[in-house]
């Protein structure tokens, strides 16, 4: 029974990877290219060093020194897919309604995204929130203007029930004072430590209950990347 349950993850991972080669390689030409020399390069640099650092000679050495090329190769190729997969999704994404929430999902352990926004104006101009180590992070995308009320509005409403808890504003784009889609997420990540673990539950908690007295926020139309989110389960399973 547990092969017949691991054979379709594997095909599934398998089929996740070559969809996000597909979608990286429309904006990156010679991704394979850099994969295959990265592959080389470092592969070549291993069997150098475990080949004259084993004390194992003749065949078993040099086996030994085969493998440990392929996965230092294989590693290096792996970290440097990751990268350039993450920079072309980002460079696709870029301008695309609802760029920012799809970013945002790429936070790890330890943070909440909420995948619907909180606020969204006739304009489209959105709110999204995020609740991990900083506090509450409230994050807009469209006109800057438009997006400091908006998100005034939305900082009152959240302090009326999490008043000892920090709220961060951030704002996507590439105007002065915006954070560029591809910085976003490093940036928030950067924003400090000042909610334990333990506190977050609470937090939870109370925004859950700012949520339900909420009325629905309608999502905004046009196209909403996914490509982060393969992207996303590659990462999490190197």
């Amino acid at each position: 029974m547990a092969k017949d349950k691991t054979a379709p993850e594997k095909t599934g991972r398998i089929q996740q990877f070559r969809q996000t080669y597909q979608l990286t390689k429309k904006t990156d030409r010679r991704i394979g290219l850099w994969l295959l020399g990265a592959f080389l390069l470092v592969g070549a640099v291993g069997f150098v060093v475990f080949y004259f650092l084993l004390p194992s000679k003749g065949v078993i050495g040099l086996v030994m020194a085969i493998v440990g090329a392929v996965l230092f190769g294989s590693l290096a190729a792996l970290i440097l897919f990751g990268r350039r997969a993450q920079k072309s999704a980002y460079s696709q994404m870029e301008g695309q309604r609802g760029a920012a929430g799809a970013a945002l999902r790429m936070l790890r352990r330890g943070w909440r995204v909420y995948e619907e926004p909180v606020a969204v104006t006739k304009q489209m101009d959105v709110v999204y929130r995020v609740v991990g180590p900083p506090g509450i992070v409230l994050v807009g995308e469209g006109n800057q203007h438009r997006l400091r009320t908006l998100m005034a509005n939305e900082r009152r409403r959240h302090e009326r029930v999490a008043a000892d808890t920090p709220i961060r504003e951030v704002i996507c784009g590439n105007g002065e004072g915006e954070v560029p889609l591809a910085k976003l997420v490093r940036h928030v990540q950067k924003l400090g430590r000042e909610v334990k673990p333990a506190e977050m539950t609470d937090v939870l908690n109370r925004l859950k209950a700012l949520d339900a007295n909420r009325s629905p926020v309608p999502m905004p139309k046009g196209p909403v990347p996914t490509s982060m989110k393969g992207l996303r389960g590659n990462l999490r399973g190197r």
